[in-house]
């Protein structure tokens, strides 16, 4: 993912890199394209946000493991392998430090996107501390409250993204518009986007970015093992599987990095993935399902206990 290629620099297929895109969202970032890197807890760390970011993207460094200790030595190693643009995510549902604002901000970032909680908590401290705020949001009654609470812009996330869902998740291609015509502010699109092509679908949508997660976790640089990254790339469309919380492989075997939202019965989901929701079941329906349950154990092992890293990839 090295700037100035399309993917790894080792890669012979390597080709320059395009032009600058420039948006409202590529402006307010500093950022050579309007690419953000979605906050995947434990995964968004700066082994692959400084990727993205060298890239000409913008890295984001996760708070959701609410591991705060970790997430600043994650920072310190951002500045020593990037001087390019980098945020961070604060996600409230995790992170009830009372001084998260003053944590962020003094390790000299810049740009924050907020999730999981009321776009009123954080958004004027933010603002003081000279820092620029987007907030993900999952329908347009969000987005305005968002909105009124002074944001600079949006993540619209619909239901094809992973993590944190909304308990009636809307397509993408619905809510997007939906936002983007009522609002006036930059607005990211989340969910479903993979590719240049996705990526310009967004755009004729009304987006002015794009948020990627799935897709960055199947990156060269990404720290989650390279089993994982083949059950995504391998993955049909129809491969994503909706898994009961208190029931699932996943509740019982990986206690990070969505451990907490299964305690707490929240919504998730990835892609391929398994998801908290109450209407499903942990019974396996399909092969693709019984491939992905049984397998779960050895493609996705758990990180370890002293620093919550996923296992390195060999492809990195």
């Amino acid at each position: 993912m090295a700037r100035g290629s399309y993917g790894h620099a080792d890669y012979p297929d390597a080709v320059p890199a395009p032009a600058p895109l420039r948006t409202r969202v590529s402006e307010l970032l500093g950022t050579d394209y309007p690419i953000v890197q979605a906050p995947m807890g434990y995964i968004a760390r700066a082994q692959l946000a400084s990727a993205v970011s060298a890239a000409g993207g913008l890295g984001i460094i996760e708070t959701s493991s609410g591991r705060l200790d970790e997430v600043t030595v994650e920072m310190e190693r951002m500045r020593e392998l990037t001087d390019r643009p980098w945020g961070v995510n604060i996600a409230q549902l995790f992170v009830r430090d009372p001084g998260i604002v003053e944590f962020v901000a003094g390790q000299g970032v810049t740009f924050v996107t907020t999730s999981a909680g009321d776009p009123t908590r954080y958004t004027e401290a933010l603002h003081d501390a000279g820092i620029t705020v987007f907030h993900v949001v999952p329908s347009l009654r969000a987005a305005r409250k968002a909105v009124d609470a002074g944001v600079d812009g949006l993540v619209v996330e619909g239901g094809e993204g992973g993590g944190f869902k909304s308990t009636r998740p809307v397509s993408t291609m619905v809510l997007l518009p939906q936002v983007c015509a009522a609002v006036d502010v930059p607005v990211i699109a989340a969910g479903g986007i993979v590719d240049g092509v996705s990526m310009a679908a967004a755009f004729a949508l009304g987006a002015e970015g794009v948020q990627m997660g799935t897709r960055m976790v199947a990156s060269a640089e990404s720290p989650v093992h390279d089993a994982y990254k083949r059950l995504i790339t391998d993955a049909d469309a129809t491969d994503t599987v909706l898994l009961s919380a208190h029931h699932s492989p996943a509740y019982r075997v990986m206690r990070t990095p969505f451990s907490e939202a299964l305690e707490q019965d929240r919504p998730s989901a990835s892609t391929p993935s398994w998801s908290c929701t109450s209407r499903a079941t942990s019974r396996a329906r399909s092969p693709s399902e019984a491939r992905w349950r049984d397998g779960l154990t050895a493609w996705f092992p758990s990180p370890t206990s002293s620093t919550g890293r996923w296992p390195a990839s060999t492809s990195a």
